[in-house]
């Protein structure tokens, strides 16, 4: 009776976890930074806030040494993709 159990709760697990890395990886948000549109040097969020600053939003991408690369700073054109997503990735 104990190896049903244990059976019955691993599928239980196993397909929640399938549940929610398809949940989440499908309806997450890109990562957001706020970077300086000429140098793409990191900026504080406070730069990005405001119509007087000079920051960007930068989409996606990885930083590296205090700058960003390989994103974009079109949101739309960064796609997270993911198991059960459909679409192309961009960049």
């Amino acid at each position: 009776m104990a190896k049903r159990r244990l059976r019955s709760s691993t599928v239980v697990l196993g397909s929640m976890g399938v549940l929610a890395a398809a949940i989440t990886s499908c309806g997450s948000e890109p990562d957001k930074r706020c970077v300086d549109p000429v140098t793409h040097s990191k900026l504080p969020s406070y730069e990005c806030k405001n119509s007087s600053g000079k920051g960007d939003y930068y989409y996606g991408g990885t930083s590296k040494g205090g700058t960003v690369q390989g994103g974009s700073f079109d949101k739309s054109a960064v796609d997270r993709g993911g198991f059960g997503c459909s679409g192309t990735s961009g960049g």
